[in-house]
């Protein structure tokens, strides 16, 4: 048992009913789960090293936060991990903290302090830093008599009392308010409280008398005399959701009062010191030995429970007693509740107060009582009694001491599954909650496999335990568990310094994508390359050969990706368009003497000057014939001599060559009249005749040059026959030239040629020469039925007489 705290550095604090926490006097913290405080069992004992504590509470995800006296506020985790700090400025800590108060809004956990100068300074949210300083109380002279935080219109305000004078204070000004209806005998109020819900207010006067009211001050709920005028030790606001009963519970030594709407007050005697924690649907009252729960009773167990009740959940649980004792009553009593169509509305009141309920067996005897009436209903939809039998299962294993997270329907209900989760994960409650993420069924991502990872997060970071043995047991307990990244464990192995155990993790990663930045991350750079290769990701793989690009020397850098040939050649792709220089140092490397003789002939192509083009080229002949490549040595200087010849000819007749192709310089020479530099060209660089031969026609046509064209036609023998002639002729319009080259024109292209020119009679003489049908019918077909019927009757005998194939 936990000695008595007897000074002022004795603290309390609860969130949630998740955890109690008391400094004591020897400087020691201890953390406890409120059942576990009973037994002598800590969660954790931690000695205090730091400040003087001012305040000490909970956030919204079960994280401990103390407030220092300089304004310092240090974060721990549940399990007594020290996890950040963060100060509340350089005012606060010049002026020191007069009085703190932890608070919840919706968007987090806040601190607010009231410093020594008498100034207020508001963090709305610890984990997104933003300190506001409030205005100045006017007429302020030494600490209010109370105060409370207020979160209205999306804004976290404070509420001083200074005196009888009431303020509200928020980013801009300090705005007096005054209660409605508040008691002329009051002088000053002396304690404030905030609902859970932040839409109601009780002020507690010099007079004794509570005021009840919303929170903007606005409405009055109703004021009660408690008829004891001493200041109170604490005050904490009473009420259920949806409740139309609004009350308060006021603390002094040994005495609970609880205020409400009627003028009468409720009174309970403490033994014990204790403290008052506000919750959703009601107040913990927490001391040495007991820890008990303050709340209005819930309508549907009033209604079952109360003396002499007729309500339908009432006389269903008399009737299933009565069963239960095989007494012929239980049908009188069923009967009632039928004849008056009440069996439904009983069956729900009876799994509603089960809910409320917090002792199993009552539990049971409420929810056998609803099943028992279930039966004698063909429609009652069974979803709310299963999921209230599963809700209740849950909530009695949580509750249990040994877990010690003593949740009311109501909570469990607004904190969802989901976070229920967490805060068993949150201390090491793992196959708790596995257990219950299977009875209910949770998907896995969400549920099962979620558990595992925090689980495997938490085993990875324990050190009596060999990299082997951990990594077995991680893979052995995962290994059927859906959607789990082992780079998230394994990084959490190498950030607690185990980083031979996050390699062995990561080799159960099945994406490469997750593996690979955490390896670079470890300095394992050739085994991420491996990876990243093996994934066959090629963003990966030049992710990674970026990263060895800027972290590594030059020269170690070409040594790891000539180790890696998939990895070099990416890397020379991606020099080929980013860093040509790099590119031709790789080759130089590799002596690789072909690929060099094609940067070289790539390069010379950037090149505006011809000196330096040629000097490029001849760079790459070198590098050819290295590389023993005579064909692409020839080639290349038959380029520089191509490109000296365009440069003394460009020099000679002033006409733009340097660059163009061998077949665009003879264009453009013949273009232009320049047949005997054409002819040398033809003959020094060895162009193949029939080239030669079409180039000249095309030129000599486009020209019109019919004289010269018909010289060229006579010069020698055609290589490519002189249907060509006659086709170009006919494509610039000119059927005068062509008919001069139809003669010429071989037999086997004569019916061609002939029509060609339009001379169909021609056509039909050498088809039936040929006696070739397929010519005789193409002539056929441009013969006109009215006036070439002569010949085509002549045609179509020469046809007949042709033999069949």
């Amino acid at each position: 048992m936990l000695p008595r705290p007897g000074s002022s550095w004795a603290f309390g604090a609860l969130l949630k009913s998740t955890s109690v926490v008391v400094l004591k006097v020897e400087r020691a913290l201890y953390i406890h789960s409120p059942h576990l405080q009973f037994l002598d069992l800590s969660l954790c004992l931690l000695q205090w090293k730091s400040g003087m504590v001012k305040q000490l509470g909970w956030t919204v995800s079960d994280d401990l936060l103390c407030v220092q006296e300089d304004g310092t506020v240090l974060v721990y985790d549940l399990l007594g991990g020290f996890k950040r700090h963060f100060s509340m400025g350089n005012e606060v800590s010049q002026s020191q903290v007069l009085e703190t108060k932890i608070f919840h809004s919706p968007y987090g956990t806040g601190v607010a302090i009231l410093t020594g100068a008498l100034r207020f300074t508001l963090a709305t949210n610890i984990d997104d830093i933003k300190l506001r300083r409030l205005p100045e109380v006017p007429g302020l002279q030494g600490a209010p008599s109370c105060w409370a935080v207020l979160t209205q219109d999306r804004q976290s305000k404070v509420l001083v009392a200074s005196g009888p004078h009431l303020f509200i204070l928020d980013n801009t000004a300090c705005t007096p308010v005054t209660p409605p209806g508040l008691s002329p005998q009051a002088s000053s109020i002396v304690h404030m409280c905030v609902s859970f819900s932040y839409k109601y207010l009780a002020l507690l006067t010099d007079s004794g008398h509570v005021w009840m009211g919303t929170s903007n001050l606005k409405e009055k709920l109703s004021e009660v005399d408690t008829k004891i005028k001493g200041s109170p030790k604490q005050m904490a606001w009473c009420r259920r959701p949806k409740s139309q009963q609004p009350s308060a519970v006021v603390m002094w030594d040994g005495l609970l009062l609880v205020v409400g709407e009627c003028k009468e007050t409720i009174q309970y005697h403490l033994e014990d010191d204790s403290i008052l924690v506000p919750e959703l649907d009601g107040v913990r009252i927490i001391s040495g030995t007991h820890h008990e729960l303050l709340q209005e009773v819930p309508g549907a167990c009033e209604e079952i429970f109360k003396i002499a009740s007729m309500a339908p959940g009432a006389l269903l649980l008399e009737a299933h007693k009565e069963y239960e004792k095989e007494s012929q009553k239980a049908d009188e009593y069923l009967r009632e509740i039928k004849e008056q169509s009440l069996l439904s509305e009983a069956v729900r009141q009876c799994v509603e107060a089960a809910g409320h309920e917090h002792e199993p067996e009552t539990q049971k005897t409420l929810l056998r009582a609803a099943s028992f009436g279930k039966c004698f209903l063909s429609n009652f939809p069974p979803e709310q009694f299963v999921s209230m039998c599963k809700d209740l299962r849950v909530l009695n294993a949580v509750r249990d001491y040994t877990v010690g997270i003593p949740l009311s329907h109501t909570q469990f209900k607004q904190m969802t599954l989901q976070v229920l989760i967490d805060r068993l994960v949150y201390r090491k409650l793992y196959l708790l909650a596995i257990e219950v993420c299977r009875y209910l069924k949770t998907p896995e991502y969400q549920g099962v496999s979620r558990v595992l990872k925090h689980w495997a997060c938490y085993k990875v970071q324990q050190k009596e335990e060999s990299d082997e043995v951990i990594a077995k047991a991680v893979s052995v307990k995962l290994a059927d568990a859906a959607g789990i990244s082992y780079s998230e464990i394994a990084t959490k192995a190498y950030e607690s310094g185990r980083t031979e155990l996050a390699i062995k993790l990561l080799e159960f990663e099945p994406r490469s994508g997750e593996q690979v930045p955490l390896l670079l991350k470890m300095k394992k750079s050739p085994l991420a390359l491996s990876k990243a290769i093996e994934s066959g990701d090629t963003d990966l793989v030049y992710t990674v050969v970026m990263y060895l690009k800027n972290e590594l020397n030059r020269g170690d850098f070409f040594m790891m990706l000539r180790n890696q040939p998939v990895a070099l050649s990416l890397y020379k792709q991606f020099c080929k368009h980013q860093e040509q220089e790099t590119l031709k140092d790789l080759f130089n490397q590799d002596d690789d003497h072909e690929e060099l003789g094609n940067f070289y002939v790539k390069a010379s192509y950037k090149e505006q000057r011809l000196e330096a083009r040629i000097a490029h080229l001849q760079s790459a002949v070198d590098e050819y014939y290295k590389a023993k490549n005579e064909f692409s040595a020839k080639t290349t200087e038959d380029e520089m001599r191509l490109l000296r010849f365009q440069r003394k000819l460009e020099e000679e007749k002033d006409e733009q060559l340097v660059g163009f192709s061998l077949q665009d310089t003879m264009t453009t020479l013949l273009s232009v009249g320049l047949h005997k530099h054409a002819e040398q060209l033809y003959k020094d660089f060895r162009m193949p005749d029939k080239r030669f031969w079409w180039l000249k026609l095309k030129a000599l046509a486009e020209k019109e040059d019919w004289e010269e064209l018909e010289k060229f036609s006579k010069s020698k023998k055609s290589p490519i026959g002189y249907l060509p002639f006659v086709e170009v002729c006919i494509k610039h319009h000119n059927k005068c030239e062509a008919r001069k080259y139809v003669a010429k024109v071989s037999p086997e292209q004569k019916v061609k040629a002939h029509l060609a020119v339009g001379d169909v009679e021609g056509a039909a003489e050498a088809a039936i020469e040929r006696r070739n049908e397929s010519e005789i019918s193409t002539v056929l077909s441009r013969c006109s039925a009215t006036t070439d019927h002569l010949l085509v009757e002549r045609l179509n005998r020469a046809k007949a007489t042709v033999p069949k194939k």
